[in-house]
């Protein structure tokens, strides 16, 4: 069966172990050869494997990590953005940018790095546990930004991974990019930390594999469902008294004011495009709040107080603040 001819919606029926997909034989294997290199040029020994799963992620104690199916075949990336908007590492740059992370949380399981005592001292309790939310500081200094949504903030592991990735990247220049920051410690002490245990073998090696797609037996269109589910189960605050707040009911409002519903429907994929462009947000995940908003304002009968560029404004706002409710919420992107 060739199922990179087949339409959306047969395509979605197949199985997700039938693809038959390899990442030797695919183009994610020149990006990891092209992550070898990297750690190659900063002298670390350290090699991480790599395999197909459903996501991104490094299983504890492994010195491997998953990458999404999806990126394996160009006829999946497509489905992936069709389905969900957007595709997380579809680019070059957006690739390497997750696999230097992961590349990372790999070299500290090989190297026991979290148990050092000065490591410790830099980033604190590996042993935290992972919160259930976390609330970020946009402007706070004290972390590097590389992933999106401050992510370093979330926990020491993650904060160590996204040191290691801005630090390892080619032609970063971090000690311009971060003078005056106290992040500006942590990639120094990643740098003499490297310098010291990069040349020497890891302590422990494994070829562990988690959840490869040999063993997912669920269709991509179960697939998709699970994922877009996630959004839709978690992703939905207490909308109506943000919005109420914002947009006032048609008997508090001022006499023929439009209706706010046809106004969100109409300028749905603009809000959706400033806002992912603004915070980094999920395209599916700001599609899937505008819906909500626009179905909750015609329940409540809400109506535009001002005018239509406030509207805006407010709206974009809005949009804003109920996704972040959801992505500081414990929305799990890039797992351990």
């Amino acid at each position: 069966m060739d199922w990179t001819r087949l339409p959306h919606d047969q395509l979605l029926d197949v199985s997700i172990k039938d693809l038959g997909l390899t990442l030797e034989t695919s183009p994610l294997q020149a990006r990891l050869e092209e992550l070898h290199a990297e750690l190659a040029r900063r002298s670390i020994s350290f090699r991480p494997y790599a395999w197909l799963s459903i996501e991104w992620f490094t299983p504890d104690d492994a010195t491997g990590f998953a990458i999404p199916f999806y990126l394996a075949h160009p006829r999946l990336v497509r489905l992936e953005r069709t389905q969900m908007l957007e595709v997380e590492g579809a680019t070059r740059e957006g690739c390497m940018k997750i696999m230097r992370h992961e590349a990372a949380h790999a070299l500290d399981n090989a190297y026991g790095l979290r148990r050092m005592r000065r490591w410790r001292e830099v980033f604190g309790r590996a042993g935290e546990p992972y919160r259930s939310s976390y609330t970020p500081d946009p402007n706070s200094r004290a972390f590097v930004q590389h992933l999106d949504y401050w992510y370093a903030q979330s926990h020491p592991l993650e904060d160590f991974a996204e040191t290691f990735a801005v630090w390892l990247r080619p032609g970063s220049r971090w000690r311009k990019r971060y003078e005056g920051w106290a992040a500006l410690d942590k990639l120094r002490f990643v740098h003499e930390l490297m310098g010291s245990v990069g040349r020497a073998g890891p302590r422990r090696t494994t070829r562990r594999r988690e959840e490869p797609l040999a063993r997912v037996r669920m269709t991509l269109r179960e697939y998709y469902d699970q994922k877009k589910g996630i959004y839709a189960s978690e992703g939905t605050p207490a909308f109506n008294g943000q919005l109420r707040h914002s947009f006032p009911r048609g008997e508090d409002s001022r006499a023929n004011a439009p209706r706010l519903a046809p106004f969100l429907r109409k300028h749905r994929a603009r809000l959706v495009r400033q806002v992912a462009a603004a915070t980094g947000q999920h395209r599916y995940l700001l599609d899937h709040v505008v819906r909500e908003m626009t179905l909750r304002a015609r329940e409540e009968g809400l109506r535009l107080p001002r005018g239509e560029q406030d509207a805006l404004l407010d709206s974009a706002i809005l949009l804003t603040s109920l996704s972040s409710q959801f992505v500081f919420g414990g929305h799990p992107r890039y797992h351990r």
